[in-house]
C-alpha cells in the first residue's frame, strides 16, 4: 500500500513539474523552436518532445550546473539537429500520382514486345534477318553490315528495306491482342 501511495505522489509531482515547466518556459521554448523549423506544427512537436525529455530526466534539471530555461532550449535544438539529420540521411519521399508514376517500371510489356519481334524475326528469310540483326542488335551501319555479311551495301540496303516492309505487314496483318495471345501460348 505504501508503495501506491509513493508512486501516486511521484506522479502528482512529475504533472505538476512539466505543467509548471510549461508555464513558465513553454512560449519561450515554441518561439525558439518554430524560429528554428519556421513550421508551427513541428514547433509544437519539438516543446511536446523536450517536456517529454524533461519528465524522463528531472534530474538534469535540478542539479545547479545551469538554468532550467537553457537546458530545455539546448534540448529542444538537439531535437531540431537530429530531425534535420534524419532527413538529410534519408532519400526524399514523392508521392505516387498519375502524373508522377513509380521510380521503377513495370517491364512485363517489354519483355511482351521482345517476345513478339523475336517470332516476327523468325518468320522472314534469313539473309534478311540477318541484316536486320547486323543493323539494328548489333547496333553497325550498312557499310559494316556489308562488311560483316560479306556482301555489297545496297544489298544490305534491299534486304533491310524488304524485311521492314514484311515485319510491318506482319505486324499489321494481325491485331495486338491476337499476337500477345500467340506469344503467350507459345510461353505456355
Amino acid at each position: 500500500m505504501a508503495a501506491l501511495w509513493s508512486r501516486s505522489r511521484q506522479k502528482t509531482s512529475d504533472d505538476v513539474l512539466i505543467r509548471a515547466l510549461y508555464e513558465e518556459h513553454g512560449r519561450a521554448l515554441l518561439g525558439y523552436a518554430q524560429r528554428l523549423t519556421g513550421d508551427l506544427g513541428a514547433a509544437e512537436d519539438i516543446v511536446q518532445e523536450t517536456l517529454i525529455r524533461a519528465w524522463r530526466h528531472p534530474e538534469s534539471l535540478v542539479n545547479g550546473k545551469g538554468s532550467v530555461r537553457g537546458w530545455l532550449l539546448t534540448v529542444a535544438r538537439n531535437i531540431v539537429t537530429d530531425r534535420y539529420r534524419a532527413r538529410a540521411a534519408r532519400p526524399t519521399e514523392v508521392a505516387e500520382s498519375p502524373s508522377n508514376g513509380p521510380v521503377e517500371q513495370d517491364h512485363a510489356e517489354a519483355v511482351v514486345d521482345s517476345m513478339v519481334v523475336m517470332e516476327a524475326l523468325d518468320q522472314l528469310s534469313p539473309d534478311h534477318r540477318e541484316v536486320l540483326k547486323e543493323i539494328y542488335f548489333q547496333g553497325r551501319t550498312v557499310a559494316e553490315a556489308a562488311q560483316a555479311l560479306g556482301i555489297p551495301a545496297g544489298t544490305v540496303k534491299s534486304r533491310s528495306h524488304y524485311a521492314l516492309k514484311a515485319l510491318r505487314e506482319l505486324y499489321t496483318e494481325k491485331p495486338r491482342t491476337a499476337r500477345l495471345t500467340v506469344v503467350k501460348g507459345a510461353v505456355a
